[in-house]
């Protein structure tokens, strides 16, 4: 995931409800310019539209991409590149705290996400998880990565990895999507 740092973009993909102000994804979209992928529909998210959305962003700019996923954005993901032919444009993903999608306690908005899109992803992608995500837990996150062909790799104990977090504007997870600094990735 070493683009050309000058000539690539990074889309930020929300999961559900949107990413709030002190999220990281928030943080980096106001420090770094980074470009935020708006959907339609927060409340109850329909997995063809937010790919629909998602392929027009795509389509917006030939440049190459980033992808930078948060939750339900990390599904997003799969299921964008199980069915989109412009999958080249994207030199790499961070899928950061996807929700395992098949637990008994999914909220009904999240229904028409299953099944879980396992095709393995056709681009390079690391994804992190926190041993105690509420809304994964720690086998399933590294089962899903398996399944989608990402590398793997737990913060700890750091619960869905969003704003309540307190991870500010998360330097080691950028240094993981950018690396510049071998000392700051290897701390993940």
């Amino acid at each position: 995931m070493n683009p050309n740092l000058d000539d690539v973009r990074v889309l930020l993909l929300p999961g559900w409800l949107d990413s709030g102000p002190g999220h990281w994804q928030t943080l980096w979209e106001q420090q770094h310019g980074d470009t935020r992928v708006q959907q339609a529909d927060w409340q109850w998210p329909r997995r063809g539209d937010w790919m629909a959305r998602l392929e027009e962003v795509m389509l917006e700019d030939e440049r190459p991409t980033l992808l930078a996923a948060h939750s339900l954005g990390c599904h997003l993901v799969a299921a964008w590149a199980a069915h989109s032919c412009h999958t080249a444009r994207v030199c790499g993903a961070l899928l950061v705290a996807p929700p395992d999608l098949d637990q008994p306690d999914t909220p009904p908005q999240l229904f028409n996400w299953r099944p879980m899109v396992r095709q393995r992803l056709p681009f390079p992608a690391r994804l992190i998880y926190s041993v105690d995500d509420p809304f994964s837990s720690a086998t399933a996150a590294v089962a899903i990565a398996a399944e989608w062909g990402a590398i793997a790799r737990s913060i700890g104990h750091r619960g869905h990895i969003n704003g309540e977090s307190g991870l500010g504007h998360w330097a080691a997870g950028r240094a993981v999507l950018m690396p510049s600094s071998p000392k700051v990735e290897s701390s993940l």
